[in-house]
């Protein structure tokens, strides 16, 4: 009977999840550590140790003492020989071999350096919940519990770090220590921390510390001795090897990835070697270590996944040891409040303000997971938590976005970290490689789920999804293994009430992540499609063999009808090709159509779901019976975009996920004839954000340039736009040159920082509108520089509502008298006062190209206003000065009014009547007043509409002309409705 029905195929899928959660609760100390994370250089075996987690999270680490069986004996040593010992455990070779370590573990690997400040070992690390285990244990399922109870439930069997080696129950002496977890708990991590506190002297116990990669052994078949093989690694070793097996030197070696090795304990498979000079292949070397016939005074802790355990016979095993990651709440808090708060986490040039955000973070974070939200559940594993604040650090602190860093980059390496191109079970003939396995099927699930709007699934989901196309003995094992070891980092029970017994993705970005990667892979294909291309593929194998025999036969035999029989088997890869083609156009098609989805047009933009899905909806909590609204997948297709670019390709070829440059090139071709056609049409501000965003994921100059040149106008009121996207707006528009006849920036919270960053955008921008944005006096310095620059295009601008002041309008003022562009300018409720209108007119007369200056509802007095006219009057090309709202006497007012244009050459709107008639801008003086309602002081605003409909009854009596009566009749009628619902409240 095979293994997988041997042992556990009969259990549900639930039943796994059980198993895999069964950690329990416990707090774990905080250690201050001495080393850092490794780097890409130096030995290959240690890259292989730390490649698969070499992430510096603080997923902990495992303690030192033990082994198995009973106590061998020891030789008797004189005291010449001990001392001995001691000399060379504190001898240079040993000294030289702990700084070799630390100097490599002090390099921090790319994600770390690319996505956030660093959290490296010798900062501050969190020790996971460890629990002693047993095989029985392993073995067999866990009680039926939900995500709630295994949060909330006491640990049992808690082992401290530095307990692992100490005796067990029996009171024997532990020499060989399993440490086994499912992926993304932290056993490289742990294996790392160990080694750090070795080489700073927090590990005494062991006298020296030699750490293996199974996966760099399982390279190896050649024989070598044990002695040969350490030099071969630790060349620093070579004064100290001699001395192995003959002294009482207390020596711990590590094995790092079990999974990797295939081991015979069998006599008949691997002979018994106690000769450490002996030559013998790897695996050979790491089974006589572990049946202790090899070195048997040597302690061995093991790391591996939960499917591999059962490869070393217990009775060689002295203790079980689980990684339970984060399963108390308080560990996930800790490392978030650590993490977020390291300095430098705010990146380079922030500014006060930033400290004051990173606790805001860290405080709604805290909350949320004290819900106990579906990201509680996300966080039981370490690597997710890393996940959390990578995404946090670039949502809240990415002031450039360079091409390296983008959302869709940081799942990809996200995947490697954890993944690092592991095949699933090496025992298996076919070596699929872990992450093929799961964009295969995980993957196929995320996708059904996103093209039915559905994140839980139940069951028979699963099975569906898992099981209905195995047929052979390998296909159960493979699935064995996954269940195992893998099933739990991406799927995980559903928190929300009444769906306990369903499952959702960890994060749920990834379910988006892997839809993606299934349909960009190519794995959504039809019966028809996978035979086609297995047809194709062998038919071009052997066509240049059959070409040969036919040639050769058709010269001896006159049989004319086999050349042309061989054509005709030709052409069946050229019409495969053809269909592969129509494939391509389906994942375009399939792009756009969920990039274009006419129901999302109204929902925040994707970065702000996925901020608020990490950091929750702050509020009253929904109603358990209340119904939830439609699930969103609007990061789809921008994943579908991102994972296409170049450096995500590469990544993924490491994992075992080939996508073709030409696959790539023919998708992005096909992309230009649906995505580009598509976005012509008008989109609303949140998914023109999306849009960019996914110009941005997609990593594509040439196509974004394109996409971009039918964009003229760029509507992004009220989208929130963070320094992320400010900074992507900057980076995709980057890629074109063409002036934009429009960009509207109303409400979108921008500040002096936003403004320097959008800089090469805005100069090239006609009409620019900045209302409502808080701009003060040092957005005014930059706006002022964008005015003075050469290549400013801007013609109009508007910053109505922002709180400019006099100190603003002097800069304003400033960048009027050298600008050479600008034509329209609204300084509407900005509060200038008196001296900010001094301040533009000293320097209006410098300026020759202004026709319009908006100063509406900023207090200003008749001195003032009667000024900036004066000014006005003078200028070549100013007509149209507006005045409304202010602070103007009756004596003012008139003699404003006797402005003419063909006298004066300007004039100025203060009052809905010219004289005894109706102005003819009083429609636009009403709908600017009822337009900034909401952000204008109603009280106020009631008063001075009071004056207009005074004025306008004052006006009307005074013609006898019956239709200018009926226009004041008419005029009066919009004032008093204004003034009503003012009154009332419903405007």
């Amino acid at each position: 009977m095979s293994r997988a029905v041997q042992c556990q195929s009969c259990l549900s899928w639930g039943s796994w999840m059980q198993r895999s959660l069964s950690g329990g609760r416990g707090t774990r100390a905080v250690h201050v550590c001495a080393a850092s994370v490794p780097g890409t250089t130096g030995s290959c075996f240690l890259r292989k140790i730390l490649c698969a987690s070499s992430i510096s999270l603080p997923r902990g680490y495992v303690g030192y003492q033990g082994g198995s069986g009973g106590n061998p004996v020891r030789p008797s040593s004189s005291r010449h020989s001990q001392s001995h010992l001691r000399n060379v455990a504190s001898s240079d070779a040993i000294k030289k071999h702990q700084k070799s370590l630390s100097a490599w573990f002090s390099h921090q690997p790319n994600e770390e350096r690319q996505f956030g400040p660093s959290f490296s070992l010798d900062a501050v690390h969190v020790d996971p919940v460890i629990r002693e285990s047993s095989l029985e244990e392993i073995l067999k399922p866990s009680p039926d519990l939900t995500i709630q109870e295994q949060l909330q439930q006491p640990c049992r069997q808690v082992i401290s770090l530095h307990s692992l080696f100490d005796v067990d129950a029996c009171g024997r002496p532990v020499k060989n220590v399993v440490l086994y977890g499912t992926v993304g708990t932290g056993k490289s991590t742990l294996i790392k921390k160990m080694v750090v506190d070795w080489c700073h002297g927090r590990l005494p116990r062991f006298e020296l510390v030699v750490p293996f990669s199974c996966e760099d052994l399982s390279h190896s078949h050649a024989p070598i001795s044990l002695r040969r093989l350490i030099t071969k690694k630790y060349q620093h070793l070579r004064d100290v090897v001699p001395v192995l097996g003959a002294s009482n030197l207390k020596v711990l070696f590590i094995l790092n990835g079990l999974e990797r090795l295939n081991l015979d304990f069998r006599l008949a498979g691997t002979e018994l070697c106690c000769d450490p000079n002996e030559p013998v292949p790897p695996s050979a070397i790491v089974v006589n270590l572990l049946r202790k016939y090899l070195l048997p005074e040597a302690s061995i802790i093991v790391t591996t996944r939960p499917s591999a355990v059962r490869r070393i016979p217990a009775k060689y095993v002295g203790r079980y040891a689980e990684i339970c990651g984060f399963s108390d709440t308080n560990l996930q808090k800790l490392y978030f409040q650590m993490r977020l708060s390291q300095p430098g986490c705010s990146g380079e040039g922030s500014r006060g303000g930033s400290s004051a955000e990173q606790e805001n973070l860290v405080e709604m974070l805290s909350r949320n997971l004290e819900r106990h939200n579906q990201i509680t559940a996300a966080c039981f594993l370490p690597s997710y938590c890393w996940l959390v604040c990578t995404t946090l650090h670039f949502l809240y602190f990415t002031r450039t976005v360079p091409p390296t860093q983008t959302l869709t980059g940081i799942y990809t390496s996200f995947l490697r970290l954890n993944f690092s191109g592991e095949v699933l079970d090496s025992t298996d003939p076919t070596n699929i490689s872990m992450m093929k396995y799961v964009a295969k099927t995980v993957g196929k699930l995320a996708y059904e789920g996103v093209m039915s709007r559905k994140t839980c699934f139940s069951e028979d989901d699963l099975q569906q999804c898992f099981e209905v196309e195995m047929k052979t003995e390998s296909e159960l094992n493979l699935l064995e293994v996954f269940r195992s070891d893998v099933f739990r980092f991406f799927l995980s029970p559903c928190v929300q009430p009444g769906k306990e017994h369903t499952f959702v993705f960890t994060i749920p970005a990834m379910q988006e992540y892997l839809a993606a990667l299934y349909v960009v892979l190519g794995e959504k294909k039809t019966l028809a499609q996978r035979v086609g291309k297995e047809l194709s593929e062998v038919i071009g194998r052997v066509s240049e063999d059959v070409a040969v025999v036919v040639n050769i036969v058709s010269k001896v035999l006159p049989l004319r009808f086999l050349p042309v029989l061989f054509n005709l088997l030709k052409i069946f890869p050229r019409y495969f090709s053809r269909l592969s083609g129509k494939e391509r156009d389906a994942i375009a098609h399939t792009m756009a159509e969920e990039l274009f989805k006419e129901e999302d047009y109204y929902n925040d933009d994707v970065l702000d779901q996925i901020n608020s899905s990490i950091l929750g909806v702050e509020g009253p909590m929904r109603h358990p019976d209340e119904a939830p609204d439609d699930e969103v997948f609007e990061l789809f297709p921008i994943f579908m975009g991102g994972i296409l670019s170049r450096r995500n390709r590469a990544i993924l070829e490491q994992l075992g996920c080939s996508i073709k440059n030409l696959a790539a090139f023919e998708i992005a071709k096909a992309m230009k004839k649906t995505v580009i056609r598509k976005s012509h049409k008008g989109l609303p501000p949140s998914e023109l954000m999306d849009y960019l965003f996914f110009l941005h994921e997609f990593q594509n100059e040439r196509f974004t340039a394109e996409a971009l040149r039918s964009l003229r106008a760029l509507n992004l009121a009220s989208v929130k736009m963070t320094p992320l996207k400010c900074s992507v707006l900057a980076s995709v528009m980057g890629t074109t040159c063409h002036e934009v006849e429009e960009l509207n920036l109303t409400s979108c919270n921008l500040d002096s920082s936003s403004l320097r960053t959008l800089f090469p955008v805005l100069l090239r921008c006609k009409a620019l509108h900045l209302q409502l944005n808080s701009l003060g006096s040092d957005a005014c310095q930059e706006i002022r520089d964008l005015l003075l620059h050469d290549k400013c295009v801007v013609s109009s601008l508007r910053l109505a509502n922002n709180p400019v002041g006099e100190q603003g309008a002097q800069l304003l003022a400033e960048a009027l008298a050298g600008n050479r562009s600008l034509t329209r300018l609204s300084l509407l409720h900005t509060a200038l006062g008196d001296g900010g209108a001094e301040a533009l007119a000293r320097h209006l007369a410098q300026n020759r190209h202004l026709r319009e200056l908006n100063l509406g509802y900023n207090s200003l007095t008749d001195a003032a206003a009667l000024r900036v006219v004066e000014v006005a009057k003078k200028h070549e090309a100013l007509d149209k000065v507006h005045l409304y709202f202010n602070d103007i006497s009756e004596d003012g007012k008139r003699a404003l009014h006797s402005l003419r244009m063909d006298r004066d050459g300007v004039r100025a709107l203060v009052l809905l009547t010219a004289g005894t008639d109706v102005s003819d801008y009083w429609s636009h003086i009403l709908s600017v007043v009822q337009r900034n309602l909401p952000f204008w002081d109603r009280d106020r605003v009631r008063q001075h509409l009071a004056l207009l409909l005074q004025d306008l009854e004052s006006s009307r009596s005074q013609t006898a002309n019956p239709w200018r009566k009926a226009k004041f009749l008419r005029v009066e009628s919009e004032v008093k409705k204004m003034l009503g619902k003012l009154q009332d409240g419903t405007l």
